[in-house]
């Protein structure tokens, strides 16, 4: 997998500023006043930082903006880069100012001088987030980056603050790894043993083959993956961090590897970005990698169900019924309306072996989600108040986008089919929410339940605060602080 780039921590020297290569940050307030490390700067390069706030630059700059001096005077530094942040700012605003130094840094060394920063943990998050390219397929050698030296006032504090931090920056790289590759090199069985090999870091991992699907009566699973010469699989992962005993939180994703919508086969325009589609399960996997690397005090449970969608002679046809593990009837209607019959199989399943505390989906389920939210947040359907109201509180805390979207009878309705208990679309109207209305369906009463609709944010065209353009990781950082405000002991 990709690798996050190296952070250190040391104590403020600063002799070491002067003869600091690559490039050097330091930070101002708004107010433009100048720590020590800040003073040193100025006096190394004849007085810019202080010329720069007499100008009013810096109180025109925007909270973690960054503003760039090329070949400093007096410094062995080719840049020093400037970044404004006050000294109390919010986690997430300290976490941004890193992200654009992240950006900045290209492959050159960074020194940054944090004495000033109050949350510099969180900072150090930002610069290994934002610090990503993915080029496993690219064949001309790079450069490999150099490290991130961070000087702060406690750099044994910081250093253990920043553990947990940059342990969940790396399930965020691995889930842009596993959503940026493409269909040929991430099959079921590649990506299958991706997560099996997750048992080093402590991770229970079992995988489920055909046989045993079949035997478990997965046949919306099972349906989905039949025009593929792909096997359809099911990845178990099970993190028990927490106190013996206690029902698991569950995490459910889509893990479509490619679809190319079946037998009601997509337009030939974007199918390349279909890769993508196993974002769910890429984001499931994330998590549970970034709470084994910092040992989360939590019992929780990922299930994806691994599948490919593929027309050929033996691939499911609209009008098709199949039967769930549930039992309930399916008549599908459309093909290209996958990823719900692959989460209503592993829905169930995580219900009736795990009965968890509480359950949550991630699916890049419809194109819907993106005409109603965009590419800005996520959609949230949910059946409990209070659970989806800490799931908000953490996807806003973490800076990752999320809006919930309503449920109700009339939509279900829309569900009714003629020849079997449902059908898997409910036509055109309010696509994004007759699909969660359909995974409702397969939520047993009592338990509470999230649907995310991430199709908009698992991979974009643009850059994001976090993240250079293509896949995000959304949603690691948010579930990291789920599990860590409502199942962790404070």
């Amino acid at each position: 997998m990709t690798t996050p780039v190296t952070i250190t921590f040391a104590d403020i020297d600063l002799d070491q500023i002067a003869l600091a290569t690559g490039r050097v940050a330091v930070f101002l307030p708004a107010d433009g006043k100048l720590d020590l490390a800040a003073r040193r700067v100025n006096r190394l390069t004849k007085g810019a930082l202080a010329r720069m706030v007499e100008s009013g630059a810096v109180e025109k700059m925007k909270s973690g903006q960054v503003s760039t001096l090329n070949w400093p005077a007096g410094m062995a530094a080719k840049a020093l880069d400037v970044v404004c942040l006050e000294r109390n700012a919010k986690p997430d605003d300290a976490r941004k100012a890193g992200a654009a130094l992240g950006k900045a840094k290209g492959t050159d060394a960074l020194t940054v001088l944090a004495g000033q920063v109050r949350r510099p943990a969180d900072l150090a998050q930002g610069i290994a987030l934002r610090a990503y390219e993915f080029t496993a397929h690219k064949t001309a050698e790079d450069k490999p980056g150099e490290g991130v030296s961070i000087m702060v006032s406690k750099p044994d504090e910081t250093r253990t603050d920043a553990a947990p931090l940059l342990a969940v920056a790396e399930g965020v790289f691995f889930t842009r790894d596993l959503v940026a590759e493409p269909a040929n090199h991430l099959t079921t069985t590649e990506f299958a043993a991706r997560i099996d090999a997750m048992k080093s870091l402590g991770l229970k991992v079992t995988v489920l083959e055909e046989d045993k699907l079949e035997k478990l009566g997965m046949g919306c699973l099972l349906s989905v993956g039949l025009g593929s010469a792909s096997p359809s699989k099911v990845a178990i992962m099970e993190w028990n961090g927490g106190t013996k005993g206690d029902a698991p939180l569950a995490l459910i994703g889509k893990g479509v590897v490619f679809d190319t919508g079946g037998i009601s086969l997509k337009p030939a325009a974007g199918m390349e970005d279909m890769t993508m589609d196993m974002g769910g399960a890429g984001v499931v996997a994330g998590v549970m990698r970034a709470l084994a690397l910092r040992k989360a005090k939590a019992n929780v449970v990922g299930i994806v169900g691994l599948v490919e969608n593929m027309p050929s002679e033996r691939a499911t046809r609209p009008g098709d019924v199949v039967t769930s593990m549930k039992g309930d009837t399916v008549e599908v209607i459309n093909t290209d309306a996958e990823g719900r019959l692959v989460l209503s199989d592993i829905m169930w399943y995580a219900q009736e072996t795990y009965k968890p505390a509480a359950m949550i989906d991630l699916a890049t389920l419809t194109g819907a989600i993106i005409i109603g939210l965009g590419h800005e947040k996520a959609g949230v359907f949910s059946n409990n108040d209070d659970f989806c109201k800490s799931f908000l509180k953490a996807a806003d805390t973490m800076g990752e986008g999320a809006w919930r979207m309503p449920l109700g009878q009339a939509y279900d309705d829309q569900l009714k089919s003629n020849i079997a208990d449902m059908k898997n679309v409910g036509g055109k109207p309010a696509g994004s929410i007759t699909a969660a209305q359909f995974l409702q369906r397969f939520v047993q009463d009592g338990t509470p339940w999230i649907h995310l609709d991430i199709a908009g944010v698992a991979s974009v065209k643009t850059e994001t605060a976090y993240a250079p353009k293509g896949a995000t990781g959304w949603g690691v950082m948010a579930l990291n602080q789920l599990v860590a405000q409502a199942y962790e002991p404070n």
